[in-house]
């Protein structure tokens, strides 16, 4: 390999400076501030509560604004800049900016209806998974015995513990408190609540975001189905789980007994803790898993699921089953089939 060494180029000859020259200079060092004046962002905050802001990102720097949470101040800069620290949607009450992140585990609430699955059993308490950042409890004085006995538990109750709720069952609740760690303690004292049995399970995101469950007058209804289905109970979870199930026909009030509203407790039978599922009609089964369909394309739609939804979504799924075709596949509501239901809904929605 060989080297070639060249000649070093002349130095050019230094600027003298002139008259010209200063008056450049000045008009050069006007512009530049007048570009820096122009550059520094606005004093302003994003009220825009769809554009999504992501980690780092610059939200405001006017001194009015009171940073909330999923915001920070950087030590670099002025205290009066406010940073998002999440990915998500801005949220503005008053003068305190939060990001609302677009996913995010269930935070509970007082009087918030669950569905939860047992997922650990000790003493005298269980422990249930809502989907939340710590698991809920469920003591055992917080629950109906069968029967509808109101007194004291005592060790045969928590000796027999297992027999009301064991490991992976599921069941519906209220929360009642909130302890200080941020956990949820939870009641079944109504006999709206309980084991659930006899239906299909759903996990879709829970409040906040879109394509969730959100929190609404009902969480719970019947609804008397199509093609001699019967009724079907809907169990919306503010959490975001669902369970979609056949209407239990055991109830004390189906077999024609006359009690009091402040004596509800007695509708309590025996097999409120049963375990075992019931026979379910080839029909009931077809319209739990439309109303299972109906909730999917709602989440993947991006719409909100509420009964109102919900029932928008299953009246338009019948409609569209009518107008099919001989010949196409009835009863399936993914991809195109399940993208016209949820466009129907939301305009039935909105007249």
């Amino acid at each position: 390999m060989t080297f070639i060494i060249r000649a070093p180029l002349p130095a050019s000859p230094p600027r003298s400076p002139s008259s010209s020259d200063e008056d450049g200079g000045s008009l050069d060092s006007e512009d530049d501030t007048s570009m820096l004046e122009t550059a520094r962002p606005a004093k302003r905050v994003r009220l825009s509560s769809t554009q999504v802001i992501t980690p780092g990102e610059m939200v405001t720097d006017d001194p009015q604004w009171m940073r909330g949470h999923g915001t920070y101040t950087a030590p670099a800069t002025t205290q009066t800049t406010i940073h998002s620290s999440l990915a998500g949607t801005l949220q503005r009450t008053n003068k305190l900016l939060s990001i609302q992140p677009l996913r995010s585990r269930y935070a509970p609430e007082i009087g918030d209806l669950v569905v939860g699955r047992i997922c650990e059993v000790q003493t005298k308490r269980w422990k249930v998974d809502l989907g939340a950042s710590l698991l809920a409890l469920l003591p055992l004085s917080a629950i109906n015995l069968p029967g509808g006995i109101l007194r004291k538990r005592t060790g045969t109750d928590e000796l027999a513990i297992r027999t009301f709720f064991s490991e992976g069952e599921l069941l519906v609740a209220e929360v009642q408190s909130i302890y200080g760690d941020g956990s949820a303690s939870l009641h079944t004292r109504s006999l709206k609540y309980g084991k659930l049995r006899n239906g299909v399970f759903l996990a879709v995101k829970g409040v906040g975001g879109r394509g969730t469950v959100v929190r609404s007058r009902r969480q719970v209804w019947t609804v008397n189905t199509a093609h001699g289905g019967g009724e079907v109970d809907v169990y919306l979870g503010v959490n975001g789980y669902v369970w979609i199930c056949k209407r239990a026909s055991s109830t004390a009030v189906e077999q024609g007994k006359q009690i009091a509203i402040t004596r509800l407790e007695e509708g309590a039978s025996e097999s409120m803790y049963e375990s075992r599922n019931e026979y379910i009609a080839i029909e009931t089964r077809r319209e739990i898993a439309r109303l299972a369909g109906c909730v999917m394309a709602l989440v993947e739609g991006g719409a909100r699921v509420d009964e109102e939804m919900v029932m928008s979504a299953y009246e338009a799924s019948l409609d569209l089953e009518a107008e099919e075709e001989e010949g196409q596949e009835k009863g399936y509501l993914g991809g195109e089939q399940g993208r016209r239901v949820v466009e129907r809904a939301l305009a039935a929605g909105r007249q």
